[in-house]
């Protein structure tokens, strides 16, 4: 359920005068608030292995529970990109980042708790202090590495995890 038909009532004076404004907001006809529909930022990562492999997750939950992912996940607030592809590899697959250079970024929509969320995912190129010592944890039930011969974006659930990995093999080809 997209945002502009989930919420019905102003949030800072609980009207119900709180109707669409334009694609990008709503707006309150009793207070005049206006309440902007932003991206949230996301980070994901590529990794690859000494043999050129790339560390792909599986999903431990939903949304696309099961499917191939990379590494990643929100933004927190005062926190930069860089420093939220770092916290999120360390805590999905207990891994420290020594090198992350941004590549792109990309728009996805998220499903959470009944909600369609705009993200706007950006894509890291990561380099690991080791890869000894990963653990699947947080919402990745296990990894792996694949070939990038090997690699389908059709493995992967989200829709710019997709379009990132079909972005990568043709830069990495």
């Amino acid at each position: 359920m997209y945002f502009s038909t989930l919420f019905k009532y102003c949030p800072v004076c609980g009207s119900s005068t709180f109707v669409l404004n334009n694609e990008k907001s709503k707006r309150c006809e009793s207070c005049g608030f206006v309440y902007y529909i932003n991206p949230s930022a996301a980070v994901a990562a590529f990794i690859l292995n000494d043999k050129g492999e790339l560390l792909v997750c599986k999903r431990a939950k939903e949304p696309a529970m099961g499917t191939w992912d990379l590494p990643g996940g929100f933004v927190d607030a005062a926190e930069t990109a860089e420093e939220a592809i770092r916290r999120e590899v360390k805590e999905e697959i207990n891994a420290d980042v020594t090198t992350a250079q941004y590549l792109f970024s990309l728009p996805n929509e998220y499903e959470y708790s009944g909600m369609t969320i705009p993200t706007l995912d950006m894509f890291f190129f990561c380099k690991l202090n080791s890869i000894e010592g990963l653990m699947a944890a947080d919402d990745v039930e296990s990894y792996f590495f694949v070939s990038l011969n090997e690699l389908s974006p059709d493995n992967f659930g989200l829709k710019s995890i997709k379009k990132g990995i079909s972005l990568f093999l043709e830069f990495k080809g």
